[in-house]
């Protein structure tokens, strides 16, 4: 390698180098003609091929992942959506189950008030497992969680308290999906 460097100090200057076949024209000070050049050009146009192949993989790579990342978006609910499927499949059983015209209608009714228990345990379930859990009323009245729809006279609860929960509400994770609208004692 030093050797190399010698060389390379010994070359003539840009300026008395002319012509595109280059090795050919480059001495050194005792006149012995050198390949070096063309071997650094070699290597250059190596580096240069080389370095355009990794970018260009890079690029793929790029491409690749940006298209995981849409596909990702888009499937993000898929799981959800096949644990929907139970809950649904139950309600459909339920409405089938009500054109049998020989069924006795007190027994209907209970099977198809079990059918819906059934759906909403199956429902609950799946939105436990996929991180949807109800906002909490036993705490208290929270402004950021519920939504005050109308006031009520309790003798039994607080002023500022929840006396009744008219539709529950729910979270995904830390994220407030929908409030739960209730009334609230007023003195």
């Amino acid at each position: 390698m030093s050797e190399n460097k010698e060389n390379l100090d010994n070359l003539e200057t840009t300026e008395e180098i002319i012509g595109e076949d280059i090795e050919c024209e480059v001495e050194n000070k005792e006149g012995i003609e050198i390949d070096e050049v063309a071997i650094l050009k070699a290597k250059l146009q190596e580096a240069e091929e080389k370095y355009l192949r990794v970018h260009a993989d890079f690029e793929n790579i790029k491409k690749r992942l940006e298209k995981d990342k849409i596909q990702a978006i888009e499937y993000a609910s898929e799981r959800f959506a096949k644990d929907l499927l139970n809950p649904i499949d139950s309600l459909e059983f339920a409405i089938a189950s009500t054109q049998n015209p020989d069924a006795n209608p007190a027994e209907l009714v209970t099977k198809i008030k079990e059918g819906l228990e059934l759906t909403i345990r199956s429902f609950k379930t799946t939105f436990e497992k996929h991180g949807i859990e109800l906002v909490d009323v036993d705490s208290g009245f929270d402004p950021n969680l519920h939504d005050a729809v109308m006031h009520a006279e309790s003798d039994n609860h607080d002023d500022g308290e929840i006396v009744q929960v008219l539709q529950k509400g729910y979270k995904y994770k830390e994220r407030l999906l929908r409030p739960a609208m209730v009334s609230i004692c007023k003195k």
